[in-house]
């Protein structure tokens, strides 16, 4: 665990963009499974970035040394019979930084802010396999089914994912 973590909301893309893009490439080229194939480009993790926040989409950051090392999106749903919930969205944590409870202090994070906006219930999805789901699992998250094939890897390969769901009341 690394104590001198700061987590905060990013609510403009502006200043932290090159650092944002840097973490996705990073976390895409180091194997992540979260809608990106490598080789991805700056310009294409740029343009990601630039088109994120909306007033349905809050993102989290965890920052060492005032650096950008970690992140976390909560979409919250605005369908009528749907505001509730929330859905978890790209945990991402920068490879030399795994393990040390980043991602942890990050989903705490998300799912406090959903308290806080008056959800209940958050979902998300991860690929099979991945250390991800080991964290999810310890924190309370429900393995809720199995999409088999549903994501493709640089290899060309299919990979299920695992849908997970909390109830956070």
């Amino acid at each position: 665990m690394i104590s001198h973590v700061i987590n905060e909301e990013i609510k403009s893309i502006g200043e932290p963009l090159d650092e944002l893009a840097a973490l996705l490439i990073q976390v895409v080229e180091n194997g992540a499974s979260i809608g990106f194939l490598p080789p991805l480009t700056l310009s294409e993790a740029k343009q990601y970035w630039e088109h994120v926040l909306n007033p349905d989409v809050i993102l989290f950051v965890a920052k060492i040394n005032n650096q950008i090392v970690g992140s976390v999106q909560l979409h919250l749903s605005t369908k009528q019979n749907g505001g509730h919930r929330a859905e978890i969205a790209k945990l991402m944590t920068h490879p030399n930084y795994r393990r040390k409870g980043i991602g942890r202090s990050l989903m705490e994070m998300a799912e406090e802010r959903a308290k806080q906006e008056g959800r209940t219930l958050l979902v998300l999805d991860t690929r099979e396999g991945d250390p991800s789901n080991d964290l999810y699992i310890s924190i309370g998250y429900i393995p809720a089914g199995r999409i088999p094939n549903y994501a493709k890897s640089a290899s060309g390969e299919l990979h299920a994912t695992i849908y997970y769901y909390k109830n956070i009341q």
